[in-house]
């Protein structure tokens, strides 16, 4: 039962994790490379989202995909696909202020000699972004562990359906009610575990 909660909690919080990479990653590089107007405000917009509350969110979701929202007829809701997507968009802000940060803090004179060199545009932006492979690092184990450790939002769009959308955030929540306290503390030590092996492998690899 653990095994299964702990690998349900990895697949969904890493495929949120990937998604938000997926849409998160062109518009870090739009807007940590770019000059055009607007672009302080939609910086400032992302750096204000990371204080988003999760029920917010969780609410906001739940009325598009209930069955009487506009999305409904997708069946997404009380779904693992609804919780990725809730932490997906959750994480999103994070992974975009922290990457743009970690790209606008690279020397402009990196992009200028990759150009000289005959580089295009696209591949200077890449040659920007192995620069910044540490803040990118960072950006991405930062999103993953905000989605592994939210609850909120797995609740309200995942329902903590025995065998299906249970995940270790609310089995915690969910045994702690139950006054089954042991198995929480066990369940919140094998999360803490987790993000602090992530973390841990992501300063080795930053390192190298």
């Amino acid at each position: 039962m653990m095994l299964d909660i702990v690998l349900r909690s990895l697949w969904v919080s890493g495929t949120a994790t990937a998604l938000a990479l997926l849409w998160g990653l062109p518009l870090a590089l739009l807007l940590g490379l770019k000059e055009f107007r607007g672009r302080r405000v939609v910086l400032n917009l992302f750096h204000t989202l990371l204080g988003l509350p999760t029920v917010t969110l969780g609410l906001l979701l739940y009325l598009l995909l209930s069955s009487r929202g506009p999305l409904g007829p997708l069946h997404l809701l009380y779904t693992p696909s609804a919780m990725m997507l809730g932490q997906a968009l959750l994480v999103t802000p994070i992974m975009v202020s922290l990457l743009a940060d970690a790209l606008q803090a690279v020397d402009p004179a990196v992009r200028d000699l990759a150009r000289t060199l005959g580089a295009s545009e696209k591949q200077a932006s890449l040659v920007v972004l192995g620069e910044a492979r540490r803040g990118a690092v960072l950006a991405v184990l930062a999103s993953f562990n905000r989605a592994i450790s939210e609850l909120g939002v797995a609740m309200m769009l995942g329902g903590n359906i025995h065998g299906y959308t249970r995940v270790m955030t609310t089995a915690i929540a969910l045994e702690t009610a139950k006054g089954e306290i042991l198995l929480s503390l066990q369940l919140a030590i094998i999360l803490l575990s987790l993000v602090f092996f992530l973390n841990f492998l992501a300063n080795m690899l930053g390192r190298g």
